[in-house]
């Protein structure tokens, strides 16, 4: 396998579909609202791109290291772990990535804002380096929060809030509290691919002391979360839809309930650690296709 291939597998670009749901539901949001800009959509498409294949190295790397990753593992193959490239080489280029997400992080910031707004520029730029620490401390570090069943939380602020709201006020430059549901919503799916990960990789994770929710509280436990993940995600999705109804298109997201409904019971039936991997990845879709026709149920 050559070095481009490698650097790709190394990026997981399967992930990013979910990466960018919020910055589809957030900038769908402000197109709603007549505030869409493309500057902005372009830049926090990309800033959240460089994010997430950030937080993917960071992850190959920091398993690798504290020996989390082990043959027995299922999921995309670890380049660090297998020996494909070296820790010295995936540092290097979790430098670069992290490097360029400041830098486009930063022309998004002054692309959304004023200058004279110097506060939220400062709250931006504060929630940008914290979204930099939490892609990189997930799995690096002395105390990498996802090996203590911290990752859930860090998943729903930063790929559901932040991710959704910081999108809209980019684009807009005002908030208003109604955006909640929808950011909850797009956090809650996104914590859900969390939560089908670890429950696929329980036994791995177990045995080289991962602590995961899943690890923590058992499969029943995490079965029974991903259910209310799922209803909760709905429900926000339908409470927003309510009480900010103008047009029956804003109903069109309902076409893509069964596919939520399908993920619900083959996670509930199924032990096997490879349905598991790909319900992770058909959650991931079906969260990007919800973004989409809940944004375009929104401007029709």
């Amino acid at each position: 396998m050559n070095k481009i291939r490698i650097w790709l597998q190394a990026f997981r670009l399967r992930t990013l579909p979910l990466a960018l749901s919020n910055a589809v539901m957030g900038s769908f949001l402000a197109l709603a609202d007549g505030a869409f800009r493309w500057p902005v959509f372009l830049l926090a498409l990309t800033t959240i791109t460089l994010l997430q294949i950030l937080s993917n190295l960071a992850n190959d790397y920091g398993d690798a290291i504290s020996g989390k990753d082990t043959l027995q593992r299922v999921g995309p193959t670890r380049v660090t772990a297998t020996g494909m490239v070296s820790k010295k080489e995936i540092k290097q280029m979790i430098i670069l990535v992290a490097g360029l997400s400041i830098i486009s992080g930063t022309l998004l910031v002054f692309c959304g804002l004023k200058i004279d707004q110097w506060k939220t520029v400062l709250l931006f730029f504060v929630l940008g380096f914290a979204a930099v620490a939490a892609a990189i401390k997930y799995t690096v570090g002395k105390k990498p929060y996802g090996y203590k069943g911290f990752g859930d939380i860090f998943v729903f602020i930063f790929f559901g809030l932040i991710g959704v709201i910081g999108t809209y006020y980019l684009h807009a430059n005002w908030f208003e509290i109604p955006l909640i549901y929808p950011a909850a919503t797009i956090g809650l799916l996104s914590t859900g691919v969390l939560n089908i990960n670890n429950l696929r990789d329980i036994e791995t994770d177990s045995k080289t002391g991962k602590k995961t929710l899943a690890v923590n509280h058992g499969a029943k436990f995490a079965r029974n979360y991903h259910l209310v993940l799922i209803l909760a995600a709905m429900f926000f999705a339908v409470y927003y839809t309510i009480t900010e109804f103008y047009s029956t298109w804003q109903w069109l997201f309902l076409i893509t309930v069964p596919l939520f409904i399908r993920n619900l019971v083959r996670v509930f039936k199924s032990d096997d650690p490879e349905i598991l991997n790909r319900e992770l990845k058909n959650l991931s879709l079906a969260t990007f296709l919800f973004a989409l026709i809940f944004g375009i149920g929104l401007v029709v």
